[in-house]
C-alpha cells in the first residue's frame, strides 16, 4: 500500500468506529481479518494512524475545526508537526488515496486557530469531563492526563499453578523477550515496549497456561481480596474471568469461585481459560439463583464493577470519546446496585471488596461514602494493612503509590492502569 491508501484505511477504520460499539482494536482485527491483502507493516502503520488519531482527537479536532474522519486524520498530522506540502502530497487522489485538500481544508492546515489551545484540549478529555477530571488530579490534571495518552505496556500474570515468575522470566527471555518483573505485584512480568502480543498468546507458555494478560492494577487488587485456600468467592461481575482465575491461583485451587455477569459473550471464555490454566474450582453461571450459589453467603464478594474504564485509556482511547453524562449516570447507577447486591451475598466476618478500573470519584469513593452510612455492618478497611498481610509471606514487595485507606492507582503515581479498590469487613 502506498502512504496515501494507508491514510484512506485510518480514514474509514475511523468512520467504521462511529457506527459500532466495538474497541478500536478489536474493530482492526475483524478489518485487516477481511483484507488478506495487506501486509504486516500495512497493518501496523494503519493502526498506528488510526490510535494517533484517538490519542489527540481533541487537539485534532480543535486544529482543523471538524470532527468527521477525514479532518481528524488531517489533524492528528498536524499534531505531528507535518509539513502543510506533505498533508497535500498525501491527499492527492492518487490510487487508493484520499481526494484532494478541498479550499477549506487547504486553509485550515496554514491557519491554525488564534491563542492557546484550551485545557481540554491540551489533556485530551472530553470537555464536559473536566470538572470530574479535575475533582480527581487537581493541579495535576495535565500531567495525569499526559500519562493515560501513552502507550501501554504489556503485563502478564504468572499462573502460579503451573509456573514460577523466575522460571517464566526465564523462559520468555530464551524466546528473546525482553520482559522485566512488575514493580510491585509478585507473579507479574511487564513487557515495557507493549509489542509482541500477538507472539506471545502464540507461545507454549501461554498456550498452558503458565500465564495471562493482566495489568498489574488488576493482579494487585486481587490480591487485596486476600483469598485463601478454601475460602467461599464470588466474583459478582466476572466479565472473561481474569480475576477469578488470579483468585483461584491465589487459592491454590482449593475452595469454590462462582463467577457471574449477565454478558453470556465474555463470561463463556472463562471456561476454556480455567481449563488452560489448572484452575477447577470456578464455575461460571450468568443465572442470579440456583444450585451454584449454595446458600448465598461467601466469604468473599468481589465486586468488579463495569465503570467508564477511565483508568485504561491508554490501552482504549476511544473509549473515552463515546462516554456520555447519560452512560456515566447510567453506570453510576448500575454501581450502585451491584455493591448493594455484592454486600447481600457477603456473610458475618467475610469481606467485601468493590473495585473498578476508573479513575473518577463518582465512580469510587463516591459510591462508597454513599454504601457505608446506610450499611453499618460494614467497615472499611486499610488497604494498606491489607497489602502488607497479604505480601508478608511472598519474597520482598514494595507498596504501591496510592495504597491508603483505599487503593488508588493512576499511570502518573505508579506506571500501571488506574484502578480503585475499597476493602469492607461484614461484621
Amino acid at each position: 500500500m502506498t502512504p496515501a491508501a494507508r491514510i484512506q484505511a485510518a480514514i474509514d477504520i475511523l468512520g467504521a468506529l462511529n457506527e459500532t460499539a466495538l474497541p478500536a482494536d478489536r474493530l482492526l482485527r475483524d478489518w485487516f481479518r477481511a483484507r488478506h491483502f495487506m501486509g504486516s507493516k500495512d497493518r501496523a502503520a494503519v493502526s498506528e494512524r488510526v490510535f494517533a488519531v484517538l490519542r489527540r482527537r481533541a487537539f485534532a479536532s480543535w486544529r482543523i475545526g471538524r470532527e468527521e474522519p477525514r479532518a481528524l486524520v488531517i489533524g492528528s498530522l498536524l499534531a505531528e508537526e507535518m509539513l502543510p506540502e506533505t498533508i497535500a502530497q498525501l491527499f492527492d487522489a492518487g490510487a487508493y488515496g484520499p481526494s484532494p485538500l478541498t479550499a477549506e481544508e487547504s486553509h485550515a492546515v496554514a491557519n491554525p486557530p488564534a491563542g492557546p489551545p484550551p485545557r481540554h484540549v491540551l489533556g485530551e478529555y472530553p470537555q464536559w469531563l473536566e470538572p470530574e477530571l479535575t475533582r480527581a488530579f487537581g493541579d495535576y490534571l495535565l500531567d495525569e492526563m499526559a500519562a493515560l495518552a501513552t502507550r501501554a505496556p504489556v503485563d502478564l500474570r504468572v499462573n502460579t499453578l503451573r509456573a514460577s515468575r523466575d522460571d517464566m522470566l526465564i523462559g520468555l527471555r530464551s524466546l528473546n523477550v525482553a520482559c522485566e518483573p512488575t514493580p510491585f505485584a509478585p507473579f507479574g512480568i511487564r513487557v515495557p515496549s507493549g509489542e509482541g502480543l500477538g507472539a506471545l498468546q502464540q507461545t507454549q507458555f501461554f498456550q498452558t497456561g503458565a500465564f495471562e494478560f493482566q495489568d498489574e492494577s488488576s493482579q494487585i487488587a486481587a490480591l487485596l481480596c486476600d483469598a485463601k485456600p478454601g475460602a467461599s468467592v464470588l466474583d459478582l461481575a466476572a466479565g472473561s474471568g481474569g480475576k477469578a482465575l488470579a483468585l483461584a491461583a491465589a487459592m491454590h485451587d482449593k475452595g469454590e469461585i462462582l463467577a457471574f455477569d449477565t454478558d453470556a459473550t465474555r463470561l463463556k471464555q472463562l471456561r476454556p481459560r480455567a481449563r488452560r490454566a489448572g484452575a477447577t474450582i470456578i464455575a461460571a453461571t450468568g443465572n442470579r439463583e440456583g444450585p451454584m450459589w449454595g446458600d448465598g453467603l461467601f466469604d468473599i464478594v468481589l465486586v468488579d464493577s463495569p465503570c467508564s474504564g477511565s483508568g485504561a485509556w491508554r490501552r482504549n482511547p476511544g473509549a473515552k470519546w463515546r462516554l456520555t453524562p447519560a452512560r456515566l449516570a447510567e453506570l453510576n447507577a448500575l454501581q450502585s446496585k451491584l455493591i448493594a447486591a455484592g454486600a447481600k451475598h457477603t456473610r458475618p466476618g467475610g469481606r467485601l471488596i468493590y473495585a473498578t478500573c476508573s479513575v473518577l470519584a463518582c465512580e469510587n469513593e463516591d459510591v462508597i461514602d454513599a454504601f457505608l452510612p446506610d450499611n453499618p455492618q460494614f467497615k472499611r478497611l486499610s488497604a494498606d494493612a491489607v497489602w502488607r498481610s497479604v505480601t508478608a509471606s511472598n519474597p520482598p514487595v514494595s507498596t504501591p503509590p496510592g495504597m491508603k485507606d483505599n487503593f488508588n492507582a493512576t499511570p502518573l503515581n505508579t506506571g500501571m492502569d488506574g484502578f480503585f479498590a475499597c476493602i469492607m469487613s461484614k461484621v
